[in-house]
């Protein structure tokens, strides 16, 4: 069994109280928790055993998350609300155990020890856990290598413990030779055994790593407080990372969330016509069938109803201040490309470009950047944006681009550095549009401050605050 979970029964509510805390928590990470969802969880605590650990995460993720990009966040906040709580070690003369059952320092073989041997001393012990593969020993082993090596002088906010003092100290990476060593034979080397050791290797090192985190983040949360932690301690998921802030490591989960709402968004952009659920009627062939009846149409026939493929041209602004932004609308822009008869690409910054030769099927995103900044024409005077001469350009060089069945899409701050907006060229590119939307990564608070048009652009244009593909996605849906 794994060891307890603990809670504090002073809360309010006592073990009811607590899981509405938690609950709450959850929530405000950005994960959807609704009123059915927080009773099932209260109904877990009535089925699972509460000192098993391991069951009540499992069963509180099981009514609580909803995606597998969910888990992380659960994970830091569970570790939070129910932190981890060591059983005993077998009892010796020498150590004592607290109150809560919680092994002291004693439990790791220091005899004689001073500082200058501790992490030498550390540094084996953590080798052979590793090598014994014993969870509860490497957790308990964490928690007493964060109390001797992890305390420093407290920063400015307060923090006491410091994971990367432990990790600096033990270095664990630098032991992986060594466990390959311990856990190979000198015959397996090279082979699929030498593949399945390294791999545990870096399950069981990622593992410590995690523990150590978890612990300091455990000591931080009784020094700050349980809520300030969890603010701090969780990064956003990936549908609330801004777009703006987005980070490399970040985009491969933005791909993946855009993907599916490149297809809803091709849908509703769609010219569909309304003919119900098949196509014109087929006046020969139903007067055709109809001499079998007398002369009365009793069945009749329709021709195969066409799928409607709509064109799509979107205008991306690529400048330096919307850069993450780019990469986003760039993607969305190779995404859409699947699902309309005709999508092409235009970048500007001060002047405008065609991109559409970028975006190739099966091209790279990250590459399609680059080849942007080196190829296109996107600059012609001082690289500081200038959305008024950019559409200029666009309606003159590419005002047959834009039509009755053509879908317009916008994306950009529209932050014009004080510029002549060109709202007359915008209005009559709306006009010529089937349809004719704008996606502003800058919350709406800050539209139409400093040199922001966007309040003005907003009066010609459907213009939607888009900072992240949570956002993106409740605009597909409301489209």
């Amino acid at each position: 069994m794994s060891a307890p979970a603990r809670f504090s029964s002073t809360e309010p509510g006592g073990l009811a109280g607590h899981l509405d805390g938690f609950v709450r928590a959850v929530r405000d990470a950005g994960i959807p928790v609704g009123i059915s969802q927080a009773v099932d969880a209260a109904e877990i605590l009535t089925v699972v055993d509460l000192l098993d650990r391991q069951q009540l995460r499992h069963g509180l993720a099981a009514v609580l998350l909803q995606r597998a990009a969910q888990r992380p966040t659960y994970d830091v906040l569970f570790g939070l609300w129910w932190p981890l709580s060591d059983r005993p070690a077998p009892p010796s003369d020498e150590e004592d155990t607290d109150d809560e059952g919680e092994t002291g320092e004693s439990t790791l073989d220091l005899p004689g020890s001073d500082d200058a041997d501790l992490s030498e001393l550390l540094r084996a012990q953590l080798l052979q856990l590793l090598l014994d593969g014993d969870e509860e020993a490497l957790r308990r082993f964490a928690r007493q290598a964060v109390e001797l090596l992890g305390r420093g002088q407290p920063s400015p906010s307060g923090q006491s413990f410091f994971s990367y003092r432990v990790l600096r100290a033990l270095s664990p990476d630098t032991l992986v030779s060594q466990l390959l060593a311990g856990l190979l034979a000198e015959r397996d080397r090279g082979g699929l055994a030498e593949q399945v050791a390294r791999q545990t290797v870096r399950e069981r090192l990622t593992a410590f790593r995690a523990a150590i985190e978890a612990e300091v983040r455990r000591r931080t949360a009784a020094e700050k407080g349980r809520d300030k932690i969890a603010k701090s301690a969780i990064r956003p998921l990936a549908d609330q990372v801004d777009f703006l802030r987005a980070q490399s490591s970040d985009l491969a989960e933005l791909r993946r969330a855009v993907a599916p709402l490149a297809r809803r968004l091709a849908v509703r952009l769609s010219a569909r016509r309304r003919l119900g659920r098949e196509g014109r009627l087929d006046f020969r062939k139903t007067v055709r069938a109809s001499l079998g009846t007398g002369g009365v149409p009793v069945v009749t026939h329709h021709r195969p109803r066409k799928v409607h493929k709509p064109e799509l041209v979107v205008l991306c602004d690529v400048s330096g201040s919307v850069a993450g932004f780019s990469h986003f609308t760039l993607m969305l822009t190779q995404a859409l490309r699947e699902h309309f008869t005709g999508v092409r690409a235009f970048a500007f910054v001060d002047t405008t470009d065609e991109v559409t030769r970028f975006f190739r099927p099966g091209a790279d995103v990250v590459d399609a950047v680059a080849r942007i900044g080196r190829e296109a024409d996107v600059v012609g005077f001082d690289g500081h944006s200038d959305y008024g001469t950019a559409f200029e350009v666009f309606a003159d060089r590419w005002a047959s681009a834009v039509g009755p069945k053509t879908s317009l899409l916008v994306l950009g701050d529209g932050r014009t550095n004080y510029r002549p907006p060109g709202l007359p060229v915008l209005a009559d590119l709306v006009r010529r549009s089937r349809s004719a939307h704008w996606l502003n990564p800058e919350p709406q608070r800050l539209w139409g401050s400093g040199d922001s048009a966007a309040n003005r652009y907003g009066e010609v244009i459907d213009m939607v605050e888009c900072r992240n593909a949570a956002q993106l996605s409740e605009f597909v849906t409301t489209l």
